[in-house]
C-alpha cells in the first residue's frame, strides 16, 4: 500500500434533526489530523445524516471510531423513528478505496475498525459487502431486515451472532454495520404524487430485484412460485440498483429512493431515465431528483454529455457547462440548491491555492505578468497561448456541430470538440505548473549551504527543480503541437465562416511552442547533466520543427479559403 493511500468513509448516523448533535459528531472527525471532512447531509424526514470524509486509512478509521463513539453517547435508538430503515445510532459505516489502495487492503481496515468498536464500545458489529464474513451478510438490506426493533430476537439466533462484540442487545446504540465497498451513489427521484404505493410501483420497475411475479393481476394475483418454493420475480430495468418508494413529509412528495451500487453498470442518468419512463407509463411525472452525499465528477460529466446528445448538441462543451446541463436535466436543484463545488468529490479535494493563476481574471493575470515579479513569465504565457489555440479550435468544432444543415456531421465535430477541451484544460494547468517550477528553483537555491550535508541536499534539490523546469515547457510544447490535428481539420472541414479562428489558433499554438522552446533552452543553459540536456534539447528541436511546418500549412489553408 502506498504512503499516499486514500480511502473515503461514509457513516450514516440516526440523527437528522438536531444540528447540535450532528455538529458534535462531525467535530470529533475534524479533530483527527490528516482527515478532511467533505460533506454533511442531514435529512429531517429520514432522521438521518450522511457524513463523508477522506484521508489515510489509519487516520480515517480513527476518525470513524471517534464518531461512532460520540454517536453512541448522543443518540438514543429506543426513541428514534424516521423514514429510512435503520438499526443503530451509527447505522452503517462503509470504507471505500479512493486512491493507491486495493479493496483487499480496505477490507482489512474495515475489520480492524469493526473489532475495535465491538470490543471497546460494546456495540454489536456486522460486516457487509466486501468485508462480509458470509454470503448471507453481504447485502445490507438482509442484515438490517427487521431494523432496530428486531435486534433483541435476531441476536438470540446463532445465525445472526455479531461478527464483533457480544450478542447482547444494546438498547441505546442498537447495532452497526461496517464494511468495504465500491463507490455507491445514494439518489432520490421526485414524483408529482404523494402516494407511496405509486412510488413503489416505479421503484419495482427500476430496481434490479424487480417485483414478485403474479398470475393475472400484477398486484392482487396469486404469487408465482419457483420449483424450490421461492417466489418468482420479474427483474427491473436497472442492474446494480436497489430502490424503494417513500413519502417525504418535508416536501409533500413521494420519491423513489435508490442506491446505485455500481455506477459503471448503471449510471446516474440511466437510473433517472428509467424512473422517468416508468413514471410516464403509469401516468406520473418525474419533477426532479436529489443526490445524497457526494458524487464523482465522471458521473456528472457522463450525465451532462448524455443530455447534450439528446438535445442534438455538441458534447465538446466546457466541464462547467456539461455539469450545469446535468443538474438542470435531472432537476438536481429542485428541492435544494446544488453546488458542484460542494457535491463533487474532486472539487472538494481541490486546493485553489494550487492553481492561483488560472483562478484570476484576465486583467489581474496581465497585471501580475507586467509587475516586477519574475513569475509568471514567458513559460506560463506560452502555456496560456497554447490553451487559447486549443480553445479556438474547439470553438470552430462546436460552431460546426451546430451549423444548420450539418446535422449528419454533429458526432464528428462533437468528438473533435471533446479532444479540444482536454487539450485546453491540460495547457491551462501548465500555466501554474510553469510558475511553480520556477519558484521551486528559487526555493532550492535559497536552501542553507553551511555544512557538507546541507550542500549535498541543496545540490540535489536544485538538480531536481531544474529538471522539472525543463520538463514543464517540454510538456507545453508537446500539448501545443497536439492541437494541430484539431486546428487543421477545422481549417479544412469546419464552418467556413470561422476559418480565420482556426488560423489564429494555429498562430497561438506556434507561439506557445516557440515560447516554451525558449524556456527549455534557457533552463538547459547552465545545467550540468549533459545526457539529460542533450535529450531534452533534441526533443524540443523536433517539436519546434514540426510546429513550424504544421502552423504554416494551416495558415496556407486558411488564406486559401478566405481568398
Amino acid at each position: 500500500m502506498s504512503a499516499n493511500a486514500l480511502i473515503e468513509c461514509v457513516p450514516n448516523f440516526s440523527e437528522g434533526r438536531n444540528p447540535e448533535v450532528i455538529q458534535q459528531i462531525t467535530s470529533v472527525i475534524e479533530e483527527v489530523e490528516g482527515v478532511r471532512l467533505l460533506d454533511v447531509d442531514p435529512g429531517k424526514a429520514t432522521h438521518r445524516t450522511v457524513v463523508t470524509f477522506v484521508g489515510h486509512p489509519e487516520q480515517v478509521i480513527e476518525a470513524a471510531f471517534r464518531a461512532i463513539q460520540k454517536a453512541s453517547e448522543l443518540i438514543d435508538m429506543s426513541i428514534h423513528s424516521g423514514e429510512h430503515p435503520r438499526m443503530g445510532a451509527t447505522d452503517v459505516c462503509p470504507l471505500i478505496p479512493i486512491a493507491n489502495i486495493s479493496m483487499e487492503e480496505t477490507v482489512k481496515y474495515a475489520h480492524k475498525l469493526g473489532k475495535r468498536v465491538g470490543t471497546e464500545l460494546g456495540i454489536p458489529i456486522y460486516m457487509y459487502e466486501e468485508a462480509a464474513t458470509s454470503k448471507k451478510r453481504k447485502n445490507l438490506a438482509d442484515i438490517r431486515s427487521g431494523e432496530y426493533e428486531a435486534l433483541p430476537t435476531k441476536m438470540e439466533n446463532a445465525a445472526w451472532k455479531p461478527d464483533y462484540g457480544k450478542a447482547i442487545f444494546n438498547e441505546r446504540s442498537g447495532a452497526t454495520v461496517i464494511g468495504a465497498r465500491d463507490f455507491l451513489v445514494a439518489y432520490n427521484v421526485n414524483l408529482n404524487t404523494a402516494s407511496v404505493r405509486r412510488a413503489n410501483s416505479v421503484a419495482f420497475d427500476v430496481r434490479e430485484r424487480g417485483r414478485v411475479k403474479r398470475k393475472g393481476h400484477p398486484v392482487t394475483g396469486p404469487i408465482v412460485k419457483k420449483k424450490n418454493g421461492e417466489a418468482a420475480r420479474v427483474p427491473g430495468m436497472c442492474k446494480s440498483v436497489k430502490g424503494i418508494g417513500w413519502y417525504i413529509e418535508e416536501y409533500g412528495i413521494a420519491q423513489i429512493s435508490m442506491n446505485l451500487t455500481n455506477i459503471n453498470i448503471c449510471s446516474l442518468h440511466e437510473a433517472f431515465e428509467a424512473c422517468r419512463k416508468s413514471a410516464t407509463k403509469r401516468g406520473l411525472r418525474v419533477t426532479g431528483s436529489e443526490l445524497i452525499g457526494l458524487v464523482p465528477k465522471k458521473v456528472m460529466i457522463d450525465a451532462g454529455k448524455f443530455f447534450l446528445a439528446k438535445q442534438g448538441l455538441s458534447q465538446g462543451a466546457s466541464e462547467e457547462h456539461i455539469i450545469h446541463i446535468a443538474i438542470k436535466s435531472m432537476g438536481l436543484d429542485e428541492l435544494n440548491s446544488f453546488d458542484p463545488k460542494k457535491k463533487i468529490i474532486e472539487y472538494l479535494l481541490e486546493d485553489e491555492n494550487d492553481a492561483p493563476l488560472i483562478q484570476m481574471d484576465l486583467r489581474a493575470f496581465a497585471d501580475m505578468t507586467a509587475s516586477d515579479s519574475p513569475a509568471p513569465g514567458g513559460g506560463s504565457i506560452a502555456a496560456y497561448l497554447g490553451s487559447l489555440g486549443a480553445s479556438l479550435g474547439t470553438m470552430v468544432a462546436n460552431l460546426s456541430a451546430t451549423k444548420r444543415g450539418w446535422d449528419d456531421k454533429i458526432e464528428t465535430f462533437s468528438a473533435w470538440a471533446e479532444k479540444g477541451q482536454v487539450l485546453k484544460d491540460d495547457l491551462l494547468k501548465m500555466v501554474d505548473e510553469d510558475t511553480k517550477a520556477f519558484n521551486q528553483i528559487i526555493t532550492a537555491i535559497r536552501l542553507p549551504k553551511n555544512t557538507k550535508e546541507e550542500k549535498s541536499l541543496r545540490f540535489k534539490a536544485i538538480k531536481e527543480a531544474t529538471k522539472n523546469a525543463i520538463n514543464v515547457p517540454l510538456k507545453v510544447m508537446q500539448r501545443s503541437v497536439d492541437c494541430y490535428p484539431l486546428l487543421k481539420q477545422m481549417a479544412k472541414e469546419g464552418n467556413p465562416n470561422s476559418v480565420s479562428d482556426a488560423g489564429v489558433g494555429a498562430l497561438c499554438a506556434h507561439a506557445a511552442v516557440y515560447g516554451a522552446y525558449l524556456n527549455v533552452k534557457i533552463n538547459c543553459a547552465d545545467f550540468k547533466d549533459k545526457e539529460f540536456v542533450d535529450k531534452s534539447l533534441k526533443k524540443a528541436s523536433s517539436l519546434l520543427s514540426k510546429s513550424e511546418k504544421e502552423h504554416k500549412l494551416i495558415l496556407k489553408i486558411t488564406e486559401k479559403i478566405i481568398s
